[in-house]
């Protein structure tokens, strides 16, 4: 197992991620197969996993009871344990919390009960690494509350020693992640986000991750293999790339990619049998990114997977459109929603105002005349919004 130096501790570049665990059922709330996720479990620490992640609300609440429950078997110091705190699915309205989606009719009086639980039902006396889950534009503003002071709470139970390193995790774009790490300067030791080769270009990956490391903060992935659409591809692709490494399984590629990328600090893996867990730990035995020339590869296969408007956010399409529109921003969404569209997009949508979404284009065509590309972007917005309206993956 490869292990890479995080401040005190030497972590495993392989994580295992524990929201898809074995499960009896359909969905991933289902009751979790205790017998075949304790083996997981086991076999991962025994063979060199020494980073845990889960979450509060993962397998209906259960997997962090089964995860502490597991781990606690084994010396507590060889071990380290992450998960988070559901914000992203939380309200705070007349002083009261509460949840939404399919944890809503739960009420806190504070994120202390949470965290206390939590803890609880780990079995631990403290997080070694801890997140704010899915700092993202529906969720900044309730991260943000100044009357809430989630960021203080937790930098308080940091200080005390319940908490040994404090991250968060993203979905967000870029941008939101920038003004969160601006506003709490220095809180913040590490960031999970969603990367991968295919979002390195469909969700922009790759400027989150130049955001974040600019700042010199180890970057974290999660969705290795984008829920297992990378461990096999189309025809075309996948010709790209067996004719560089022939011997190679398809899936090798998404975590050599990540192997490449000097920040990474650990890589997760969500894995729910015994034979990804076995072939995943063979790999992450010897460190063997991606080169510069099979990264090259990597962006041919793609661009064969998807039909992306080449928009290179030059910006000048913007200096004289009458409706204001983030044009080059539109266009990368549209890329993510028109291809391969995960529910993070509906973040960023449910938090743009109308007149910032693609209705509000007027066709007047101003924006092609500046185009270096020739895009038709009257034609694309339009397009967008026809999606919007059929799939609506807009949260309203």
């Amino acid at each position: 197992m490869i292990y890479k130096q995080f401040k005190d501790k030497k972590l495993s570049t392989l994580g295992l991620g524990n929201m898809r665990l074995p499960h009896k059922g359909e969905g991933l709330n289902a009751p979790i197969d205790e017998e075949k996720a304790r083996e997981l479990i086991e076999y991962a620490y025994l063979n060199g996993i020494n980073y845990f992640d889960t979450a509060y609300g993962y397998h209906g609440g259960e997997s962090e009871r089964l995860v502490g429950k597991v781990l606690n078997q084994f010396p507590r110091e060889t071990w380290y344990l992450a998960t988070k705190f559901p914000g992203h699915m939380m309200t705070y309205k007349d002083g009261k919390l509460g949840f939404i989606g399919y944890m809503s009719g739960s009420i806190f009086d504070s994120p202390e009960q949470i965290f206390e639980e939590q803890l609880e039902k780990c079995g631990v006396d403290y997080f070694d690494f801890y997140l704010l889950h899915n700092v993202c534009e529906t969720s900044y503003d309730f991260y943000t509350n100044e009357e809430l002071g989630i960021v203080n709470y937790f930098l308080e139970q940091k200080k005390a020693g319940r908490i040994k390193h404090l991250g968060f995790s993203a979905h967000g774009r870029a941008k939101t992640i920038d003004s969160f790490l601006s506003k709490y300067e220095g809180c913040f030791e590490f960031v999970l986000i969603q990367i991968n080769y295919l979002d390195w270009v469909l969700q922009d990956a790759k400027s989150k991750y130049e955001v974040i490391s600019r700042r010199g903060i180890p970057i974290m992935s999660m969705e290795s293999c984008r829920g297992g659409t990378l461990c096999s591809l189309n025809p075309e692709a996948e010709a790209i790339l067996k004719k560089a490494r022939p011997d190679d399984p398809i899936v090798h590629w998404a975590f050599r990619f990540l192997q490449s990328l000097p920040n990474m600090q650990v890589v997760l893996s969500g894995m729910s049998t015994m034979g990804q867990l076995k072939e995943n730990i063979e790999l992450f035995s010897k460190n063997d990114p991606t080169t510069e020339y099979e990264n090259e590869l990597l962006m041919e296969a793609v661009n064969s997977m998807a039909d992306l408007v080449p928009c290179t956010a030059c910006r000048y399409c913007c200096d004289d459109c009458p409706q204001e529109l983030d044009i080059p921003k539109l266009i990368s969404l549209y890329n993510e929603a028109s291809n391969s569209p995960t529910f993070a997009l509906s973040f960023t949508l449910g938090a743009m105002p109308e007149d910032e979404l693609p209705g509000s284009c007027i066709a007047c065509g101003n924006c092609v005349q500046m185009c270096p590309q020739n895009i038709d972007i009257p034609d694309v917005m339009a397009k967008f919004e026809d999606i919007l309206e059929k799939q609506t993956l807009q949260p309203r």
